[in-house]
This record gives structure tokens, sequence and C-alpha cells, in this order.
């Protein structure tokens, strides 16, 4: 076989396309066969293109009915962490009426609730409804999410790998500011931990490593509203021992958190959050760019004379207060979840302590959250990939919040977005009862799994 390659003569008055023209010839006599490849080398060459977009359209059109697709319901565990089951969260709406297997608890794990007597929970639910309804409440929602669940629960406390203390300390309401007190939460679970180890052998055996509290204060187990006071008072020494369930978390060394702990998303009521998205416009058009509603101070009016949010809050205020993007809003609104729904952008800055119950109320109603609170632990981030679903801000760059706001919404912020709307983020959040898979009663299970090695039960 010979090659010859020539280039098109460019002086003919018919124009050409440039390039070469590869000419392929037999090196033998028979003209008719020289003919015949050609005939096939120029039919190849001015029709090649057809020719491969038509093997290639069969092989595509073959494999997608002969391959194995995966589920639309899998994509809805694309933002949790690796070590779920794809069969764990499943793609349903946000609320639902009944109980889902949980097939990731059944390593065995059991655990044994305490039935203490009602002056330390039961009571204060009768005293005041708002004790199971406010941002408080995890403490209550958690204590009826086990009961309901007999595939966790154990009623033989011999079979526990873990013992839930149910108080309720949230629930002694200020009549001056409607504020719950704490003055009362340290005697009040010592006095429950007095009453299960006189009764108990379990408590004395471990010292309570292997008993669960829940916290969801403002500062976890350290039981005060005021940072300095909390450090100042810390845990009490015969919690130190226990696992807390606290709302409160930092990435960095904190007296408040110097025990063994999960850090847990506050309470939001599911049914508020589904009369919210059922008035939302029906077009679900977000109308508001960035929004804020809550307490931000002009001046400090607290007995300390220190600014509340650190003055994030007042910045905020005087920075983009009145700008026409910026709907902010320093008076209590009982709606105003439903103008989250109409929101882009939710503003999330610290209180006193770093977390806010914006931060779900925002991601559960499809807000992007913007955390302004340096340091902060958010809830499940072992299994939850918030950077994916909210931003953070540092404090120090809230004077540039407008750019980096418009920044977003000019790259990433269809991706959030999206991302916001998968509903096994949303129910991670929330908690049911009875329990549901993947909701927030179930994610502290899937934490306390990994606690195992501190059950005596295991250990033995």
């Amino acid at each position: 076989m010979s090659l010859d390659i020539k280039r098109p003569n460019i002086n003919k008055t018919k124009k050409k396309k440039t390039g070469f023209i590869v000419k392929m010839q037999l090196n033998n006599n028979n003209r008719s066969g020289h003919n015949k490849s050609n005939l096939f080398f120029i039919f190849f060459r001015n029709y090649y293109r057809w020719v491969i977009w038509l093997f290639l359209s069969l092989y595509f059109f073959t494999s997608y009915f002969s391959g194995d697709h995966p589920s639309p319901s899998t994509t809805t565990t694309s933002l949790l962490s690796n070590h779920q089951t794809s069969s764990s969260l499943p793609s349903r709406a946000l609320i639902e009426s009944s109980a889902i297997v949980k097939p990731a608890l059944s390593t065995g794990m059991k655990i044994y609730v305490y039935d203490l007597p009602a002056r330390f929970n039961a009571d204060w639910v009768t005293a005041s409804d708002r004790c199971a309804s406010h941002l408080f409440a995890a403490e209550v929602a958690i204590h009826r999410a086990l009961l309901s669940d007999s595939s966790v629960r154990t009623l033989e406390p011999e079979e526990a790998d873990f013992f839930f203390v149910p108080v309720y300390v949230s629930c002694n309401f200020s009549t001056v500011n409607g504020f719950p007190s704490l003055s009362h939460a340290r005697s009040l679970i010592s006095s429950a931990v007095d009453f299960l180890s006189d009764r108990y052998p379990f408590w004395n055996r471990t010292r309570g490593s292997d008993h669960i509290f829940v916290a969801s204060h403002d500062f976890g187990a350290c039981f005060h509203a005021m940072e300095d006071m909390a450090i100042e008072e810390g845990i009490p020494e015969f919690m130190k021992n226990s696992i807390i369930l606290q709302t409160f978390g930092v990435n960095y060394k904190h007296p408040c958190q110097e025990a063994e702990h999960v850090v847990i998303p506050p309470y939001i009521p599911p049914e508020s959050v589904q009369r919210a998205l059922n008035r939302a416009p029906a077009n679900r058009r977000r109308d508001i760019w960035a929004f804020f509603r809550g307490k931000m101070e002009v001046n400090p009016k607290n007995i300390s004379g220190r600014f509340y949010s650190k003055g994030v809050r007042t910045a905020i205020l005087k920075k983009y207060g009145g700008r026409r993007r910026f709907h902010l809003n320093r008076h209590r609104f009982a709606g105003y979840r439903s103008e989250i729904v109409r929101s882009v952008f939710c503003l999330c800055p610290l209180g006193w302590a770093p977390w806010s119950p914006r931060l779900v109320e925002s991601a559960v109603l499809g807000c992007v959250p913007v955390v302004i609170a340096d340091g902060i632990q958010l809830p499940f981030s072992e299994t939850v990939r918030w950077s994916e679903i909210s931003l953070t801000v540092a404090e120090k760059d809230v004077k540039n919040l407008r750019k980096i706001l418009e920044r977003v919404a000019a790259t990433n912020l269809s991706s959030i977005q999206r991302n916001l709307r998968e509903p096994a983020l949303k129910r991670a959040l929330l908690y049911n009862v009875p329990m549901m898979e993947g909701d927030a009663t179930w994610h502290i299970l899937e934490a306390l799994r990994r606690k195992l090695h501190r059950s005596y039960r295991m250990s033995q």
C-alpha cells in the first residue's frame, strides 16, 4: 500500500476547502478494485460526520434502555455525608404523618427513658402550652419521640446502652419578659439525679457517663443567657461526665462544651412550617431580597451596658436600614415565617449566643441562611453539608454584606436554592412525634450510635 498526500489546487475556479486530501492506492493493476476503493473513500470523506452521528445516537439510545439507572429518590441524600444508606432518607413530602422504618439504627442500640415524677417534666407542660412549642422545646420533643419509638426504647434498664433523663428546665417562663428563666435549672436537674441515683444503680456504676441530658439553652448546660456568667458558673460538676444534647456549639475550646455533647437544632414546630409553606405565593416568587426581623438595638439597653449580638445586629441596622433591597424590622410579628418564604437571603446573626432559630426556619422554608456568628458549630455538622445550603459571613465583614450577597446571587445562588429544596435536608432539622426516619431525633440517635463506646453494657 502506498500513501500519496497532495494539496488541492487553489487556482481552480471552483473554490474548495483548504486542507489535505489523502488518497489510498493499492499496488496492483486491478483497475476496478482501485475505482471501488476510491469511490468508498470519497463517500466516507463526504458523509463521515453523518455516519459517526448515527452510530453514536444508536449507542446512547440502546445504553439508556439497557443500563441500570438510579432512582430519583437517591438524590435526596446528595448533601448528606456518605456514611448514610441510600434508603435512609427517601424523597417524600416535608411533613409526613406516619413513622418510617429506621434501618440505620438496627445495631441493637437501646435507650432507657427514666420515668421521673411529673414535677420534673409533665407539670411544666401542663402549666404552659409554650413549654412544648417555643424555640427551647427540643427537650420536650426528644422525650416524646423516644417514648413513641419501640425500636430504640427499652423498658428493661439492664438492656440499655444509654439512659435518658427527661427534665424540662426551659419551661419556667419569666413574667417580666416572657423568656425562660434558668435560675432553677441546676437545682432541678440535681434533684432529678438524686432521685434516680437513690432508686437505680445505673448512675452510680458509671458516674453518669452513659446518661443523656438535653440543654437547649443559649449556652447549653452552663444554664445562663449571658456568656460571661455562663463561663463563670460552668457546667455542673455532676453533669460533666454525661452526654449533653445542646443547641450551643462552637469550633473552639469553650467551658460550656467541656462535656461529651451533640449539637442539635433548636425546636421549630413542623406544623408551623407547613402553614407557612401553604401561605406562600402561588407563583413561589421571592420578592424580598435580604430579610431580618428581630431584636436590633440602636443603643445598649441591657443592664450590662453591652450591645446585644456583640453589636453585629446594630451594625446591620445602621448600614442597611432603609435600603430598598434590605427588609429589616425590629418589631415582633407572629406571621414572620410568611416573610421568610418570600425571601431570597435570610440573615442569621448571633444573639447572646451564636445560634439562632432563624437558621432552621430559613433552611426549611427555602431562604438561604446567612450565618453571621464567628466560630459557630452548626447542628449535625458531621452529616449535613452546611456549606452547600448556607452562607457564612464573618462578623467583621458585615459592612460588605451587600456586595457579598450580590456576588453569590450572580454566581451560585441557584445551586444553593436547589440544595435547600431537598426534603432530606429539611427533615433533618425538624423534630417529629412519632420520630421519622431522617428527622432531628433520628440524627441524634445516629450521633449517639457513634458513642456506643460509652455504653456500660457494651463494655461487659
